[in-house]
């Protein structure tokens, strides 16, 4: 993999993720994150909706005329999102009556948006397909972090009925972590969403700080003894 690919890989999942460093989308993020089974749902919705709106895109940038190419992505989104919609409603219809309306606004999801305009339009299929699925992968990290976290403080389960909204292939995932626990209801409730939200981003920040700080001695040493590189 090319160095261009893994800075893609990289700044989807940790250095732009769209959530712990853009800040962006928290709306279904705090929305649906009561359990992470509802978060996995919303992940791959907008996954699948990033990965196809950079393709089509990233094919038609040539012919886009810049002065419409805003409403065009729109449309194109727009569309995109419409079939994943009718497709959850068929096939994982348990999972879309949970999600609601969050599925058909993933259209006005400006992370969606900002990608389309910042990096499809600017690049081929290849990178735009895997600056999509970087980013939405980025994206459901986030959403099943936040979940997890909420649904075993408030629960004390992981993935709870998985089975009935993912299907029976997902079974395996429904852990009952703490028996008998009552439970701490401010954990699934909006409050809690973003007490948990604000701990996660702190600890995000914190981390790139010890290894920007760990980047920064290291790199003095390898200066010095260019022989240990």
């Amino acid at each position: 993999m090319s160095s261009n690919y893994l800075s893609i890989v990289r700044g989807g999942l940790w250095d732009n993720n769209i959530v712990f460093s853009q800040s962006l989308a928290l709306c279904p993020l705090l929305a649906v994150t009561g359990t992470a089974t509802n978060g996995l749902g919303m992940g791959m919705a907008t996954t699948v909706v990033l990965i196809f709106s950079g393709l089509v895109v990233a094919l038609f940038r040539r012919i886009i005329s810049p002065e419409v190419r805003i409403p065009v992505f729109v449309l194109i989104i727009a569309t995109i999102v419409t079939l994943v919609d009718m497709g959850m409603n068929a096939w994982m219809h348990d999972l879309h009556k949970v999600l609601g309306l969050f599925i058909p606004l993933i259209v006005t999801n400006c992370a969606i948006l900002g990608r389309a305009e910042s990096y499809a339009s600017k690049n081929a299929t290849l990178p735009a397909v895997t600056d999509g699925l970087m980013m939405g992968l980025g994206f459901t990290l986030a959403l099943v972090t936040l979940g997890a976290t909420r649904e075993l403080l408030g629960s004390g389960t992981l993935f709870a009925n998985a089975e009935l909204l993912l299907g029976q292939r997902f079974a395996f995932m429904e852990v009952t972590v703490i028996p008998d626990y009552r439970g701490f209801l401010v954990a699934i409730l909006p409050p809690g969403g973003f007490l948990l939200l604000g701990f996660l981003l702190a600890g995000k920040r914190i981390l790139d700080k010890q290894l920007s700080a760990r980047k920064s001695a290291t790199l003095p040493a390898m200066t010095a003894n260019p022989e240990a590189v």
